[in-house]
């Protein structure tokens, strides 16, 4: 090996850490390998000749928190395992002395696990973004500068300046908030390269470094543990699946200094993210689309509440009712959706929908299309802005809402057989015959109930006169 290539292969050691686990089932210490496709975990024995296997991390704190969040997000059974990032150069010798505190426990080996272990709390903030320091959503004044981003790290994960400016995300990052849409990203660890769609926000870090977090996409929300001293609900849980928001006020406190922080909870949507937002970063509009809220209105929304509004414009002049609630990642009013409603193919569910054609359905309208039943509909909107009304149906076989302009119920009404096609069926599909057609062996034409060859005519007639007495005689 080359002198060069001695000195990259060090600079690479020294830039990264090794992943250590402590398997609770197996009481040993493994290197981590990586998670197969459902979801369990790869190890190897943390030995030199393994080396080559064990996956390595950016030892730099931003990078590690968001790729350490993706990958517990995929973990199967995640309770079963403990956690130790361990530099590279270290981790052989580390791993050993790991193990020997099991077998044997010290008070020094104790220290040395708690001094490397990813913390359950530590799995957590880096898992929910809690953001209490982004800056109002309607400000336009930029949170950050470009001189402050390091674009070399960002040039490693795919993301130039010119492609972020291109994509027209760049501003948007400087004012501090999230991309609106999933960035593709590469992360190259060396001997693994990861590659996977995420949002991407700025941040600074404890020594005031702007840098650069990423929103990889989860599974599902992770509820079943504390978020920031939270722990959520049934009914949280609920409102947050359903509507992706919580519904109310609830005090988080900061692991990094304690301070407790009044907030609202919502679930990003494209990535599953837990998001905080404090309430005094809460901006309330005066009016929502043609409609003065007031200041009881307004306190709903303060609160983080729902609230049902009537009377509203639409952008095509058109009056509608709905309910509307302050989203946390967002950081605006939005109006409410079903995140189960068929729209949404991530959380689609089987059963009649809420909504046909951006129309939202009455209680009434809305249990009877489940029951099976015709639902008139109108106020529905053309592709050209123009406004229709029709029936629905919804096929429980299919899971199909189907639209019709007729009442298809009074259709099947009207569409009866004639007394004719129904003897014409009965015959020749069914095997029945009655009085006029019981001597037939040919098939009825349609409309036809007697045949119409004279000689079979006569020869039922003849079947259906009365036979003659065969009476004894006295």
């Amino acid at each position: 090996m080359s002198e060069q290539s001695k000195e990259i292969g060090n600079t690479h050691e020294e830039l990264s850490d090794i992943l250590l686990v402590f398997d609770k089932e197996k009481k040993k210490i493994l290197a981590v390998k990586g998670i197969d496709q459902n979801g369990n975990l790869e190890t190897v024995d943390p030995n030199r000749k393994n080396e080559n296997q064990f996956m390595r991390v950016d030892k730099q704190g931003d990078l590690f928190s968001n790729f350490f969040s993706n990958f517990f997000s995929q973990l199967k059974n995640p309770t079963n395992f403990s956690f130790f990032k361990i530099p590279a150069l270290l981790a052989v010798d580390t791993s050993k002395d790991m193990q020997k505190h099991l077998n044997h426990p010290t008070p020094e080996g104790e220290q040395l696990m708690k001094q490397h272990e990813v913390k359950k709390e530590d799995k957590q903030e880096n898992k929910n973004n809690m953001e209490t320091t982004q800056t109002s959503p309607e400000t336009s004044e930029y949170k950050y500068k470009p001189e402050q981003i390091d674009w070399e790290t960002l040039n490693n994960l795919g993301l130039s300046k010119e492609k972020l400016e291109k994509l027209n995300l760049l501003d948007p990052l400087l004012k501090g908030y999230k991309t609106n849409e999933l960035v593709p990203v590469s992360l190259n660890l060396g001997t693994a390269i990861t590659r996977m769609d995420a949002r991407l926000s700025l941040k600074q870090n404890e020594e005031g470094q702007v840098v650069l977090a990423i929103h990889g996409i989860r599974k599902s929300p992770n509820l079943n543990f504390p978020f920031f001293g939270h722990e959520f609900s049934k009914e949280d849980k609920d409102n947050l699946l359903q509507t992706g928001n919580m519904g109310r006020i609830v005090n988080l406190t900061n692991p990094k200094n304690n301070e407790i922080s009044p907030s609202i909870i919502s679930i990003d949507r494209l990535t599953n993210e837990v998001v905080a937002l404090r309430t005094d970063f809460i901006k309330i509009p005066d009016e929502i689309k043609g409609v003065k809220l007031n200041e009881e209105q307004k306190q709903t929304l303060l609160e983080g509440k729902p609230l049902p509004i009537e009377g509203m414009v639409s952008n095509k002049g058109k009056t509608f009712d709905a309910s509307v609630q302050f989203n946390a990642d967002k950081r605006f009013v939005e109006f409410l959706f079903d995140r189960n409603a068929p729209n949404n193919q991530q959380n689609q569910t089987q059963g009649a929908p809420k909504n046909f054609r951006d129309k939202e359905l009455d209680n009434e309208q809305y249990q009877k299309l489940k029951e099976g039943h015709t639902v008139y509909i109108s106020g529905l909107v053309d592709k050209k802005g123009k406004e229709y009304n029709g029936y629905i149906t919804y096929n429980k076989e299919t899971n199909k809402t189907e639209f019709s302009f007729q009442n298809p119920d009074k259709i099947k009404e009207q569409i009866k057989p004639s007394e004719a096609y129904k003897t014409q069926t009965a015959v020749n599909s069914e095997g029945k015959t009655n009085e006029a057609t019981k001597n037939i062996k040919e098939p009825l034409k349609s409309g036809q109930t007697v045949p119409d060859d004279k000689k079979l005519q006569e020869h039922q007639e003849e079947s259906d006169a009365p036979a003659k007495s065969k009476g004894r005689k006295m």
